[in-house]
Order: structure tokens, then C-alpha cells, then sequence
């Protein structure tokens, strides 16, 4: 099992940055594959940014790609979702995922994913 925990949500202003954190928990977390989700009110889950077990890949969704930036700390059993230039489209709840892979590649489908956090609002007001 793996346990997850997002923090680093809040309500800030359009142009302004947040960093999520998620702290995992349970299995070594080197094995893992890592990836940031969201979903709006009314909107299905969709995933944001991707990462490798050991950090050299990543993925990011076309909406997000040169503003976020997803990175890991493989000591601190840490996932981080840089998020800058926030815009109001950019508001829902944050969820961190984790699946173990043998490769080390990015996990990009949502229904690969086995472990969630609770997730973290993010709320960016125009």
C-alpha cells in the first residue's frame, strides 16, 4: 500500500504561483511513478504532469506545459507541482497518484494509477 498527502493548496490571484507538495508513504518511493491530476466542478479527473521514478522523464498536459513543472526528491519521498503564471481555468482539486512501474517511464493514463491522495483546492481568482 501506499499512502499519499497533498499540501500547498490555497487561493491566490491570477499570475500568482503555488508549489504543491505530496509526501508518500509505505512503499519505497524510488519504485513509483508519480503524477499530478485535477478536476473541476462538473469536469472529469484529468491529469496535469507526469514523472518517472527517478525524475528524468516527464510529461505535461498542453494547458499547463511552460507554466507547471513537476519534479521529485527521491530522499524526501517528495513529489512537487511548480505552478506559475496561475490562471482562473487553472482552479480545481489537486490530487497526487502513484503506481509502481518496472521501467523507468511516466504513467499518464488515469486509470493506471492504483494509489491517490486526498487532494488539495487550488482556487485562482481573476
Amino acid at each position: 500500500q501506499v499512502q499519499l498527502v497533498e499540501s500547498g493548496g490555497g487561493l491566490v490571484q491570477a499570475g500568482d504561483s503555488l508549489r504543491l507538495s505530496c509526501a508518500a508513504s509505505g512503499r519505497a518511493f524510488s519504485t513509483l511513478a508519480m503524477g499530478w491530476f485535477r478536476q473541476a466542478p462538473g469536469k472529469e479527473r484529468g491529469i496535469v504532469a507526469a514523472i518517472s521514478r527517478s525524475g528524468t522523464y516527464t510529461w505535461y498536459a498542453d494547458s499547463v506545459k511552460g507554466r507547471f513543472t513537476i519534479s521529485r526528491d527521491n530522499a524526501k519521498d517528495t513529489v512537487f507541482l511548480q505552478m506559475n503564471s496561475l490562471k482562473p481555468e487553472d482552479t480545481a482539486v489537486y490530487y497526487c497518484a502513484a503506481d509502481r512501474t518496472y521501467g523507468d517511464a511516466v504513467i499518464v493514463g488515469r486509470d493506471d494509477y492504483n494509489y491517490w491522495g486526498q487532494g488539495t483546492q487550488v482556487t485562482v481568482s481573476s
